[in-house]
């Protein structure tokens, strides 16, 4: 199914892109901060699942689409800007209520992950860069090893994003003063409009 040295190969390259801070760690880290550690390991596993349809759609050949018809790009990654600007409203938003420290649930924090994962078409471009070089025609099924390296890249993010957005919640229940809780939704706003910013002035090269 596979070359056993490809996969050894991966496995480094696959924590080493886990372990780099990017738009899926601090999205979790926001909504731990936000929300709690339960809902920071579902934003975790969110990420995770938008990764595997990232790399689907690459072992597919839809990836290629994204590569060859810009606007296509375009329309993804302004879809992305207007959903973290609209995340953003809305933790700032709750800020300013009385419940400034309304927290998500697990399932909106694991589908808000999902969206902001799939809306980012560098994603699947990374992927599209990085996969192919691990993958062996010769062993065939390609889908497959696309699926298998996808998952171990998943694994790994699932640990380290879910790790830091823990971290995070276990820091803000130590910091309980009531001004600090009610700047919280603050922070997750500003952590929102900056992914937006970056996925704004993201480069398709």
């Amino acid at each position: 199914m596979m070359d056993m040295w490809l996969l050894v190969a991966f496995i480094p390259a696959g924590l080493a892109l886990n372990l780099t801070p990017g738009a899926d760690m601090m999205f979790c880290l926001g909504q731990g901060l936000r929300s709690g550690p339960v809902p920071a390991m579902a934003a975790s596993g969110g990420v995770a699942l938008g990764t595997l349809i990232h790399v689907l759609l690459a072992g597919l050949g839809l990836g290629a689409v994204v590569t060859a018809v810009p606007w296509v790009f375009e329309m993804i990654r302004w879809m992305g800007v207007l959903y973290l600007l609209w995340l953003a409203y809305g933790a700032l938003r709750a800020s300013a209520a009385e419940d400034a420290s309304r927290p998500l649930s697990a399932q909106q924090a694991f589908w808000q992950a999902v969206v902001v994962n799939i809306s980012n078409p560098k994603v699947i471009l990374f992927v599209l860069a990085l996969l192919p070089q691990f993958v062996d025609p010769a062993q065939g099924n390609i889908l497959m090893q696309f699926l298998i390296l996808g998952t171990i890249m998943a694994i790994g993010g699932l640990f380290v994003n879910g790790a830091v957005g823990v971290f995070a919640a276990k820091l803000a229940s130590r910091l309980t003063h009531p001004a600090f809780s009610r700047s919280l939704g603050r922070v997750t706003a500003l952590i929102f409009a900056l992914l937006a910013l970056r996925l704004a002035f993201l480069q398709k090269a």
